[in-house]
């Protein structure tokens, strides 16, 4: 198996630093959570910036927030997901604890896939010599595989619907391998979650060129289809017998 797969060296050592609990304008000082944004924009990644943890709950101050830290702060974030640098540069200094997130299906999908079943297809995928883009790691208990679009409105009629395709406000009904491609949005590290020391991080960074999604999908079912088969055989197992 690769190196890669969970190594964290260099700019994710400046990363880990951040989320033990460093205060704001340090972790803008430091460059770290800086340069993996820039870096990630750099690599096609359009961003926008995102809520992010007040404590336990979301930043947003919506009662019973769905889905807290893990939203973006702009009704407008298709329109406003941007990789221009100098924005990025802007909006990361001025709103030192924010979040971000990609918007998907402009240059990039994600397939999302539980953790055990994304950490089993990796392995799978790098010994098979397949090439495998940028992976994030949930620590929610997903993995994020990036991968190149597959539509974009600009070529509607090569654009092809999807019964996995996700959107944040759909998630739980895909527990399974999510595909999160037009109109939806995933968060990009370094991000953090509510929680202590709960975030998304690179497996496998952005400076990984986008595969096309068709060359990890097939890996990436299977894993799945074996996760949700070994869950139902531990509840099988776990349920009590009556006589």
């Amino acid at each position: 198996m690769s190196a890669e797969f969970g190594g964290r060296s260099g700019l994710q050592g400046k990363l880990s630093s951040w989320l033990r609990g460093r205060r704001p304008k340090e972790a803008a000082g430091d460059g770290g959570r800086e340069d993996l944004l820039l870096a990630a924009a750099g690599a096609g990644l359009p961003l926008a910036p995102a809520a992010h943890p007040a404590g336990y709950r979301c930043s947003c101050d919506r009662v019973g927030c769905p889905t807290p830290a893990r939203h973006p702060v702009s009704f407008a974030w298709q329109t406003q997901s941007t990789t221009d640098r100098a924005q990025i540069e802007r909006w990361a200094r001025h709103q030192p604890e924010a979040n971000f997130i990609t918007a998907t299906g402009m240059v990039h999908d994600v397939l999302d896939v539980p953790l055990q079943a994304g950490r089993e297809a990796l392995g799978r995928l790098l010994d098979a010599g397949v090439e495998v883009g940028p992976v994030a790691e949930s620590d929610d208990g997903r993995m994020m595989f990036f991968t190149l679009t597959r539509g974009t409105p600009e070529d509607e009629d090569e654009w092809w619907p999807c019964e996995l395709d996700c959107h944040p406000e759909t998630m739980d009904e895909h527990p399974g391998l999510r595909w999160h491609c037009r109109g939806s949005y995933v968060l990009v590290p370094p991000a953090r979650l509510p929680g202590e020391g709960r975030s998304v991080h690179w497996v496998r960074g952005a400076e990984h060129p986008l595969p096309d999604p068709l060359t990890l999908l097939e890996t990436l079912t299977d894993a799945c289809a074996r996760h949700a088969g070994e869950e139902s055989d531990q509840a099988g197992a776990a349920w009590p017998l009556r006589r």
